[in-house]
């Protein structure tokens, strides 16, 4: 089993109104020291499959198909294989 998370932004050169938005407000409460403000998206899953190339290919899919829009996104994937912990009867 794998814990997977999927960390999501946006391509350089595209625009974050969430970002300029957030730096506005934080300028506004005094936090000029702040100077970019990017935001992203981190999807966590859990996957019950035994061998990591078949999560990544699989998660790699995901993120084509449906969790990005390759065209403005970016992602990255990270790993953590998971101890069975046994079933409990």
């Amino acid at each position: 089993m794998f814990e997977v998370q999927i960390k999501i932004g946006l391509k350089k050169g595209i625009s974050d109104p969430e970002g300029a938005n957030t730096l506005k407000a934080l300028h506004l409460l005094g936090f000029n020291t702040v100077k970019e403000v990017k935001t992203i998206r981190i999807i966590d899953l859990i996957i019950d499959e035994k061998n990591r190339d078949t999560v990544k290919k699989k998660v790699d899919e995901m993120c084509q198909r449906l969790l990005t829009n390759p065209v403005i996104h970016t992602y990255e994937i990270n790993f953590k294989e998971q101890q069975d912990k046994g079933k409990m009867i």
